[in-house]
């Protein structure tokens, strides 16, 4: 949905259940003309479909948040002062059809999302 228009995966690592991602941000992308005109920032809930896309294509499943447990906006994220950020994902199946996941958005030392909860595998 995000993913090569708001978004661009420019590398990925996957180990196991860790998901590690860096992508680039399309700063001329139409969503920044509203959040904000001339001060542009991520929305929280990109943040969160950023995650969600980025996990499913790992699996290669559709997934939707189901629980979030904690989810701490910390910064902002302005496409161009920050044009790359690294995404995590740790993610452990439960037997449920659930994952229990911890992912984090970030760049370098600054943490801009830190998000625990459920995500349910569409069957």
């Amino acid at each position: 949905m995000l993913a090569g228009k708001f978004y661009t995966v420019t590398q990925q690592e996957n180990t196991g259940e860790v998901v590690n991602a860096t992508i680039a941000f399309n700063a001329g992308h139409p969503i920044f003309e509203g959040h904000f005109p001339g001060q542009p920032v991520v929305p929280g809930v990109c943040m969160m479909q950023t995650i969600q896309e980025i996990l499913g294509d790992n699996l290669q499943k559709e997934v939707m948040v189901r629980k979030a447990s904690n989810m701490k906006f910390l910064n902002m994220i302005d496409p161009n002062v920050q044009p790359q950020v690294d995404v995590e994902i740790k993610y452990a199946a439960l037997e449920t059809a659930e994952l229990k996941v911890t992912a984090q958005i970030k760049s370098a030392e600054l943490v801009f999302l830190k998000f625990r909860g459920l995500f349910t595998v569409k069957q």
